[in-house]
C-alpha cells in the first residue's frame, strides 16, 4: 500500500498548479490531506478523482476557507470516521480516518501555535487531549497510520536552524518532548526508520527564497505504530512536488 500525506494549503490553489496530474503519477492507494480550505461542494473537478479510481472522504472545517481534512482512496474502506468527539477540533476538521481490513489510516492536521499565546495555548491543550485519544485508538487499530501536519519538529536534524527557532512555535521544548513520547509510546517516524540524513524538509516559508535554499522545517509525518514497523517498505519525501509551501511524504508498506 502506497500512502502519501500532504498539506496542500488550499485544494483549490494546488488544482491550478497541475495538482490532478501530479496525484495521477504518483499513483498511491490513500492520499492523506490536509489544510484544504474549502468544501467539496465548491470543487467542480471531482469527477477527475472519481475517474482515476478514487473515492474521496471530506472533513472541512465549520470556518469557511480555513483547516479541513480528506482522504482519497482506491480501496474502498469499512469504515470512515469523522474526528475525534472533540468538539473544539472537530469543529476545526483537524482529522479523518478510513479503516481497512489490515490497517487504518488517519489525516490529522495539528493546530499552529505561530499567531500567538492564544493558539499556542490551543496547540498544547490539543496535544494533550488528542495524544490521549490516539493512545487510545491505537490499543483499539493497532496496524495504524496516523499521517498529516504535526506542525512540529521532532529533533535539531529536522529544522534548518535550530539554534535560531529554539523558541519558535513548532521546535518548543514542550512540543519536541510530545513527540518523543508520542513515539515512545508505540509509533515509528517511518522516514527516520529508513533515512538519518539531514537536510530533508518538508515544509519552507514563503519569505526569503527558502525553499530554493533549502531553508526548511520536517514538520509533515507519516507516524505507523510498533506493529506496523516490519512492513515498512519505503518513506520518503517528495520535494518536486510544488504545489504548496509543503511537499508530499510518502510511505509504502508491504501488506
Amino acid at each position: 500500500m502506497k500512502i502519501i500525506t500532504y498539506n496542500v494549503n488550499g485544494i483549490r490553489s494546488a488544482i491550478t498548479k497541475n495538482w490532478f496530474s501530479w496525484l495521477q503519477a504518483t499513483d498511491a492507494d490513500v492520499v492523506c490531506l490536509q489544510e484544504i480550505k474549502a468544501t467539496p461542494d465548491v470543487l467542480t473537478d471531482l469527477l477527475l478523482v472519481e475517474q482515476m479510481g478514487y473515492e474521496h472522504y471530506w472533513y472541512p472545517a465549520e470556518k469557511k476557507g480555513y483547516s479541513g481534512t480528506a482522504i482519497f482512496t482506491k480501496k474502498t474502506p469499512k469504515h470512515v470516521e469523522f474526528g475525534c468527539g472533540i468538539a473544539d477540533y472537530d469543529r476545526e476538521g483537524r482529522n479523518i480516518r478510513v479503516d481497512f481490513d489490515d490497517v487504518s489510516v488517519m489525516s490529522v492536521y495539528f493546530p499552529s501555535g505561530s499567531s500567538g499565546d492564544e493558539r499556542q495555548g490551543f496547540k498544547f491543550r490539543f496535544l494533550e487531549e488528542f495524544g490521549a485519544y490516539l493512545h487510545q485508538l491505537k490499543w483499539a487499530y493497532p496496524n495504524l497510520v496516523v499521517s498529516g501536519d504535526y506542525n512540529i519538529c521532532h529533533r535539531p536534524i529536522d529544522i534548518h536552524n535550530p539554534k535560531s527557532n529554539a523558541n519558535s512555535s513548532g521546535f518548543l521544548p514542550e512540543e519536541r518532548e510530545w513527540m518523543e513520547n508520542f513515539i515512545q509510546s508505540g509509533f515509528v517516524d517511518t522516514f527516520r526508520h529508513v533515512n538519518k540524513e539531514p537536510h530533508n524538509y518538508t515544509w519552507w516559508s514563503f519569505r526569503a527564497n527558502s525553499r530554493a535554499k533549502n531553508l526548511g522545517w520536517r514538520i509533515d509525518y507519516n507516524m505507523a505504530t510498533s506493529a506496523l514497523e516490519p512492513l515498512i517498505k519505503r518513506a520518503a519525501i517528495l520535494p518536486e512536488a510544488r504545489h504548496s509551501d509543503h511537499c508530499p511524504v510518502l510511505l509504502e508498506l508491504s501488506l
